[in-house]
C-alpha cells in the first residue's frame, strides 16, 4: 500500500493555521537528551515521521519515552546503552548523526551507523570529524559504521569550521558539553535552532554562550540534570504557509510564529508585492494581492534567505509577472523538483546552481513525485494554484517534516484529500 497527496487546485487558503514545533530543533534536543542522565520532558514536538524514529532510536537504546500530551514527550536517558542503535532506524534520517556527539560526549566513545535522509549531493562529514579530533577522539569507519574512541577523557579546544555547518556545529557542542575545560567553536552556524539547542542544554546544567554568533564558547560541566522545555515554532513550516497564501491568492492568520526568524522569507514576500503584517502574539497576516512581481533569490546560512525554503518558492515564481531566479549556495542537488513543476507548465532553465523561472501565471495539474521533503511541499503549493487535479506521490517525504499538513491545508479551505493505493503485486495475486 501507498498514499498518495490529492488536490484539487484553484481555492484560496483564509483563515489561521497553527504551526508545530520545529523539526530541526526537536531532533538535536531530543539527542542531547542523551548527555542528561536524567528525564526531560520536552514540549512543542511535531508530529512527523523523523520525530518518531528518533524516539524508536531512544527507545531501542534503552532510554523510558512516551507521550505526556500529542506534542509533549517524556524521554529518560538513565540507563540508555551507548553503540546500540539500530542501522535501519539510523539511515532514516540524516539528523541521526548527532548520535556521534551526545555519544561520544555521554560515554567517551560512539559507534553510528551512516545517517541517511534526502539526497541534495554531496554531505560530507569532514567538519564533524575535524571538530571531534580537536577534542581527543579518532575516528575510524568500519563496515558501514563511524566509530569515535578516545584514550583519555575529551578536553576543550580551539575548532575552526571551514564552512558554518549546522550538522557540525551541533555535534561539537554535544561532544564538548561535558569535556574538560573551555571549547570554542568558530564560524559556527548561527540558526534558530543553534540557539534552541544551547538553550536547552543550559536549562539542564551546561554553559554554552555565544549561540547565534559565528563564535560559540563552551565550558565543560561535570554532569547535567533534567528540565522541562518547550521546542521553537518552526520557521519553515511557517513559511510555507506563507508562500502558500501568497500563491493561492488568499489570506491566512499564521500563529505561533518567531517573526524575526522569517524576516528573509517575509522580505522577499514583500519585495513580490505580498502583504505581511506582523501582530503582537507572535502572529503573521499575509495576505496576497492581485499580481506578484519577479524576484531573485539566493539561498545563504542563518541570518541569509535558507535553503529549506527555496523550492516553495519556486511555484509561486511560475505564478509571477516576469523572470526570476534562484541560486542555491548551499546544497548542489536542491532542483530535482524543476522537472516536476515542468510536467505542471512550468517554464524553467536550469544552469547548474541556478534557476530561472518564466513567469506564465498558471500552472496545470498534473501527476507527480516529490524527490525530497522540500520540494514535495514545493508541490503541494504547485497544486493548491494549479488549475485541475493534481496527485502526488512519494509523499513519505513530506510527512518526515510537516506535521499533519493535509489536515491544516484542509482547514484552510484547500480541496486536498490523501489517498491510499493499493499495491499492484497484491492485486495482482487477488486476481
Amino acid at each position: 500500500m501507498s498514499t498518495k497527496i490529492v488536490i484539487q487546485g484553484g481555492f484560496p487558503l483564509r483563515g489561521e493555521v497553527f504551526v508545530s514545533g520545529m523539526k530541526n530543533a526537536a531532533l538535536p534536543i531530543l539527542f542531547a537528551s542523551i548527555l542528561v542522565k536524567d528525564v526531560c520532558i520536552l514540549e512543542n514536538i511535531p508530529n512527523v515521521s523523523d520525530i518518531t524514529a528518533t524516539l524508536e532510536i531512544l527507545h531501542s537504546m534503552g532510554a523510558s519515552v512516551c507521550y505526556k500530551t500529542p506534542t509533549t514527550v517524556r524521554v529518560d536517558t538513565t540507563h540508555l546503552r551507548g553503540g546500540s542503535a539500530p542501522a535501519e532506524l539510523v539511515k532514516k534520517m540524516r539528523g541521526s548523526t548527532y548520535l556521534l556527539g551526545a555519544e561520544l560526549g555521554r560515554f567517551g566513545k560512539a559507534s553510528v551507523g551512516w545517517p541517511g535522509g534526502c539526497d541534495f549531493g554531496s554531505r560530507p562529514l569532514d567538519q564533524h570529524m575535524k571538530g571531534f579530533e580537536a577534542l581527543g577522539a579518532t575516528v575510524t569507519t568500519d563496515s558501514g559504521q563511524i566509530c569515535l574512541t578516545t584514550d583519555k577523557p575529551l578536553v576543550g579546544s580551539s575548532v575552526y569550521f571551514d564552512v558554518a555547518s549546522v550538522g557540525a556545529t551541533v555535534n561539537i557542542i554535544l561532544a564538548s558539553v561535558l569535556a574538560e575545560g573551555l571549547t570554542v567553536i568558530d564560524n559556527a552556524a548561527r540558526e534558530p535552532h543553534i540557539v534552541d539547542l544551547a538553550n536547552f542544554l543550559n536549562s539542564c546544567g551546561a554553559n554554552i554562550t555565544g549561540a547565534g554568533t559565528p563564535v560559540i564558547k563552551v565550558r565543560g560541566v561535570k554532569e547535567l540534570h533534567g528540565c522541562t522545555y518547550a521546542i521553537i515554532p518552526d520557521m519553515i513550516e511557517a513559511g510555507t504557509f506563507m508562500v502558500a497564501a501568497a500563491a493561492t491568492g488568499g489570506c491566512v492568520r499564521i500563529r505561533n510564529v518567531i517573526p524575526k526568524h522569517v524576516e528573509s522569507i517575509t522580505a522577499k514576500l514583500c519585495e513580490m508585492g505580498v502583504l505581511v503584517e506582523e501582530e503582537p502574539d507572535e502572529s503573521l497576516i499575509v495576505t496576497a494581492q492581485p499580481e506578484c512581481k519577479n524576484v531573485n533569490i539566493k539561498t545563504l546560512p542563518y541570518p541569509g534567505f535558507p535553503t529549506d525554503m527555496h523550492p516553495q518558492f519556486a511555484p509561486l515564481l511560475c505564478l509571477a509577472g516576469g523572470v526570476s531566479c534562484i541560486q542555491e549556495g548551499i546544497w548542489e542537488h536542491r532542483f530535482r523538483y524543476v522537472d516536476e513543476l515542468r510536467k505542471m507548465g512550468a517554464t524553467v532553465m536550469l544552469d547548474s546552481r541556478t534557476a530561472t523561472f518564466v513567469g506564465s501565471g498558471k500552472l496545470n495539474g498534473a501527476p507527480v513525485d516529490a524527490t525530497d521533503l522540500r520540494a514535495g511541499a514545493a508541490l503541494v503549493i504547485a497544486g493548491l494554484a494549479a488549475d485541475g487535479i493534481t496527485e502526488i506521490s512519494n509523499v513519505d517525504y513530506i510527512y518526515r517534516g510537516y506535521d499533519n499538513i493535509v489536515e491544516k491545508l484542509s482547514k484552510l479551505g484547500a480541496k486536498i484529500s490523501e489517498v491510499t493505493i493499493p499495491d499492484p503485486e497484491l492485486i495482482q495475486k487477488a486476481n
